[in-house]
């Protein structure tokens, strides 16, 4: 292995030494270096994380390519019909490659050295609160940023380790189509690929121990995605723990045995803290792994700050880009702004996509209104009616949360994360022009909804009255 070339610095201190190259260390070492700082960033094997070579990035190519096979196959509803619709995998795949090496550059070392920031590709690890090791060579640092990620979690569920399972960072190693594809775990990741892997060919049966899929979503959002699962020819078993893998079978708790020839699994990730030494800078993690942080990212050590998949906070790119740069913002320039945590958006690219954010609808003191998608006129026209939009208010008519099913939902949920940070009303929203015909009919519709009912409401209807009367005494005194 080569030797870790550690670039100096003016006056042997690093303002800010960034732990990591994913989302979180590439925003944070940017935002730092924009202010001037000093920055050195490490990262243990290549720059651009989890998102860019094993999550967001290729995923999304894989999706793409999975939905225009559906998509074929599916035309003859509107008339258009295909006649055969063959998939190369190895072309599927090399796209999915080729996705990942335009996007690469973005996130290269070299670009990063183009806006000022210093790059070390080994490991490092505290020696102390203000000092590290950087593949053998000592750093010193004003401030720390650790952004280290996460790894996917694989149980210790008997044989499973010796079936050899693929996770969403290894699936990206197939050479070939699996025959018949076990996805143990109905989250996000699970539902995303499970499906991918249908609509290419593959018999797939996604395996889900708690009674219903995208159990952190809400309910009638979770129906729709199971009924597209199934359709796509997917197999979905609920309620199903699994007990022990044997024999090229995944064995369940009620005695059910399922065929795999690949098993992927999706059950979650874990903070990767591997031989950083944290306890050296006095840095606290909790029982989870999770290295724990206040308000504005701050760990137990003063100098040291983190952001992203390390800790405790939601596992998505954009809340680690986003808390890298408040971090690095803090550590920097002596301020103490506090992470977003109150509207974090979350999409499941699942065809069709579930987006959300806020509180659900069986939050207390809540009112919901819901607009399904054949009452949205583009939906109606695309043949495209599976989903709903759905706006969660509270007394006072300020959005606190939405849930939008349908195509390309995240795009449409953009202006719902805004309304619910800003604290707008839904009367914001329905008082606000939208183009026509388009998916974001959903919610603007439910706003309107909304505001139509508060008006029946008595306060509401008697001073309405009061107005309309004053105002025809008016008009009758002019003549």
């Amino acid at each position: 292995m080569s030797p870790v070339v550690v670039p100096a610095v003016e006056g042997g201190v690093w303002d800010l030494l960034v732990i990591g190259g994913g989302a979180a260390g590439l925003v944070g070492a940017r935002t730092a270096a924009s202010f001037g700082a000093s920055v050195l960033l490490v990262e243990r094997e290549r720059t651009g994380g989890d998102c860019l070579w094993t999550g967001c990035v290729p995923s999304k190519a894989l999706l793409a390519a999975a939905s225009l096979a559906a998509d074929a196959r599916g035309a003859g509803r509107l008339g258009v019909h295909v006649e055969r619709v063959r998939v190369d995998f190895a072309e599927v795949m090399a796209h999915v490659r080729a996705a990942i090496t335009t996007i690469e550059p973005v996130d290269s070392a070299d670009a990063l050295r183009a806006v000022g920031v210093q790059v070390a590709i080994g490991t490092a690890r505290f020696t102390g609160p203000a000092t590290a090791d950087v593949g053998g060579t000592p750093v010193r640092f004003r401030q720390a940023l650790v952004a280290t990620g996460s790894d996917p979690l694989v149980p210790p569920v008997p044989g499973l380790r010796d079936a050899s399972p693929l996770t969403s960072d290894t699936v990206w190693d197939l050479t070939g189509l699996p025959a018949r594809l076990v996805v143990l775990g109905g989250g996000t990741i699970g539902c995303e690929l499970g499906q991918a892997f249908a609509r290419l060919g593959s018999s797939v049966t996604v395996v889900e121990a708690a009674g219903r899929l995208l159990g952190a979503e809400d309910a009638d959002a979770s129906a729709l995605v199971t009924e597209a699962l199934r359709r796509d020819g997917a197999t979905v078993l609920t309620g199903a723990p699994v007990t022990a893998v044997h024999g090229g079978q995944v064995v369940l708790e009620d005695g059910r045995r399922v065929p795999a020839d690949t098993i992927l699994v999706a059950l979650g990730r874990r903070p990767d803290t591997r031989g950083l030494d944290l306890h050296a800078a006095g840095i606290e993690v909790d029982d989870r792994g999770h290295v724990v942080v206040n308000a504005a990212l701050r760990t137990t050590c003063r100098r040291v700050w983190a952001a992203g998949d390390v800790t405790g906070h939601p596992q998505f790119t954009h809340v680690a880009g986003v808390h890298g740069s408040t971090a690095a913002s803090n550590a920097v320039l002596g301020l103490r702004r506090r992470a977003e945590v109150g509207a974090i958006p979350r999409v499941t690219y699942t065809s069709p996509e579930v987006a959300a954010v806020g509180v659900g609808a069986g939050a207390p003191g809540v009112t919901v209104r819901t607009v399904g998608h054949d009452e949205v006129d583009r939906a109606v026209a695309e043949g495209r009616t599976a989903g709903f939009a759905r706006l969660v208010t509270d007394r006072r008519g300020r959005l606190v949360g939405a849930t939008v099913v349908g195509p390309r939902a995240g795009e449409t949920l953009a202006e719902l994360t805004l309304a619910v940070r800003r604290g707008l009303r839904a009367q914001d929203l329905a008082s606000t022009m939208h183009p026509y015909p388009t998916f974001g009919d959903g919610p603007w519709n439910a706003a309107i909804a909304d505001v139509r009912a508060r008006l029946t409401a008595p306060a509401a209807r008697g001073a309405i009255g009061v107005l309309s009367a004053a105002r025809r005494r008016w008009l009758d005194a002019r003549g």
